[in-house]
């Protein structure tokens, strides 16, 4: 008769959705980045196709254009998220004494921005060059920074207001303006024509991808 060891007690449903949910996401990301290495052309075609769209919009609509600057800039740009998160670590210490889960979203963040510089560099992907363009972007272009800042903070946030337990309108909202600076900030760097839309694919994925594994390393380490 075979008896349940007391030292490996089952891991909680979370736990286990966000083991399987980082080997998905690892997967992708690793998948996408190879064809951007390798430049695969259906892919480098799509990115092209796409790029010409937008910037077209871009010239034309320079109302829309002008917004979508202030936003990326200021509202959705990595420091303003970093500052967002800062103000995280000072709420879990201060209102909840959680020094842990502290450290341990400055040191997500800090692991994702390690992440996109030490890729950009590897990868060297240049960014799309216009005769007229509307806005500028330093460095290599894959992956977003923005993309992947905004869903790492945004993911992380959610996740600590639903473990604290935030009340349904404050949940609600923080849903809707998570989804819209996610969301939004890669249709801005696209449309600004800074990014090729698998830079923005991308920094969505490996975001995503970083809060699977993060969710994964609270839960089982936790003290």
């Amino acid at each position: 008769m075979h008896t349940p060891s007391v030292d490996s007690p089952p891991r909680p449903p979370e736990h286990r959705a966000a083991a399987r949910l980082s080997g998905v996401l690892a997967l992708c990301s690793a998948l996408l980045l190879v064809l951007v290495a390798v430049g695969w052309y259906p892919l480098m075609t799509l990115d092209d196709s796409i790029a010409v769209t937008t910037h077209r919009w871009a010239v034309d609509e320079d109302g829309i254009t002008q917004t979508f600057r202030i936003l990326t800039d200021w509202v959705w740009d990595p420091w303003t998220m970093r500052i967002v998160a800062a103000v995280a670590v000072v709420w879990l210490v201060w209102r909840h004494h959680a020094r842990w889960t502290a450290v341990w979203l400055v040191a997500t963040c800090a692991l994702g921005t390690l992440l996109q510089q030490s890729l950009k560099a590897a990868v060297g992907r240049e960014r799309p060059v216009w005769s007229d363009p509307v806005d500028s972007a330093h460095y290599a272009a894959y992956p977003s920074g923005h993309a992947l800042t905004a869903t790492v903070v945004c993911g992380l946030l959610l996740w600590l207001l639903h473990r604290y337990g935030a009340g349904r309108a404050l949940w609600r909202t923080a849903v809707t303006v998570a989804v819209v600076s996610v969301a939004g900030v890669g249709l801005t760097r696209v449309w600004l024509g800074v990014h090729w839309a698998s830079d923005v694919v991308g920094g969505w994925l490996l975001g995503a991808l970083l809060v699977a594994l993060a969710v994964t390393v609270h839960q089982r380490w936790r003290p």
